[in-house]
């Protein structure tokens, strides 16, 4: 089945950066959605921690503009940010292939989908007080253990396909 802009802009979230020069829509749920707080997050976005949704970059389109990317060596693999390049606004990250991890506050709907879980909270700003409604790990989390079924089973189909 085709799906055209119009229907799936229609059907999931849309969002962009802060000028307006940048429109993506997200075609699907995230598979998980967290709020990292290590020091390079805290460093990319200039504030305590950044939230992110994990999701199938084949569930992600761009609708108009076009993004820039920067290749960080940050974590275990390094990572690439891309951006608008009018503005500044990140609008998602690539850490691992075949997916994006976008950033939760650029959709219109900011408050879509909350963090299922905060990681690397050993860094937080000793100031953030976290509630205990959703896991806190204070490094990163076994994805065997932590997370639901259905969301590794996303997971594993694009791993697997990437993979070859």
């Amino acid at each position: 089945m085709v799906t055209t802009k119009l229907q799936a802009a229609e059907a999931r979230e849309l969002g962009g950066c802060a000028c307006g020069a940048v429109r993506y829509v997200m075609n699907a749920t995230p598979i998980l959605s967290y709020a990292c707080h290590c020091t390079d997050c805290q460093h990319l976005t200039g504030s305590a921690f950044i939230l992110s949704a994990w999701i199938e970059k084949t569930e992600v389109e761009l609708l108009s503009g076009d993004l820039t990317a920067c290749k960080l060596s940050t974590g275990e693999h390094g990572s690439t940010v891309h951006f608008c390049p009018r503005c500044g606004t990140s609008i998602w990250t690539e850490y691992s292939p075949g997916f994006w991890f976008v950033r939760l506050t650029t959709l219109d709907n900011q408050t879509a989908y909350p963090p299922d879980m905060h990681i690397f909270t050993r860094s937080k700003q000793p100031w953030l007080n976290l509630s205990d409604a959703v896991p806190v790990f204070e490094n990163y989390y076994d994805r065997e253990t932590d997370w639901p079924a259905e969301k590794l089973a996303r997971y594993r189909a694009v791993a697997e396909a990437v993979a070859g």
